[in-house]
């Protein structure tokens, strides 16, 4: 069974049906937590934290891996990943702003993000 792997701190139960079945041309998506990374983590703790993540996700055996979140733990789970011979991919969406009224008639401006596409971590 083909499986996309959701890395990311966005459950995919809350993506749009375009993301879904985008996800789904690589298998079927099932959640791994983004974890939590600290900001007074060592270089060398965010790589273990990395590594342990590669290796749960390597028995999974993923067609693909959407990896994004916290970018230095990001960028090494990706090497590890690629490494493994694991595509690691990232969403690419369209922001839209909008104005609003609240509620003292003050316009506020909000970002409404649209998926377009994955597009595949190049390995270089």
């Amino acid at each position: 069974m083909d499986l996309f792997i959701n890395h990311t701190n966005h459950p995919s139960a809350q993506w749009s049906e375009e993301q879904l079945q985008a996800a789904r041309q690589y298998g079927d998506v099932v959640d791994v937590p983004f974890p939590q990374i600290e900001a007074g983590l060592s270089e060398a703790e965010v790589h273990d934290m990395a590594e342990a993540a590669a290796g749960r996700i390597a028995e999974l055996k993923p067609s693909a891996v959407l990896v994004q979140g916290e970018f230095t733990y990001s960028y090494a789970l990706i090497r590890l990943l690629q490494t493994a011979g694991i595509r690691a991919v990232a969403a690419c969406s369209e922001r839209q702003t909008i104005a609003v009224l609240n509620e003292r008639q003050e316009t506020l401006k909000q970002s409404v993000f649209k998926f377009v596409q994955f597009r595949v971590y190049d390995d270089g």
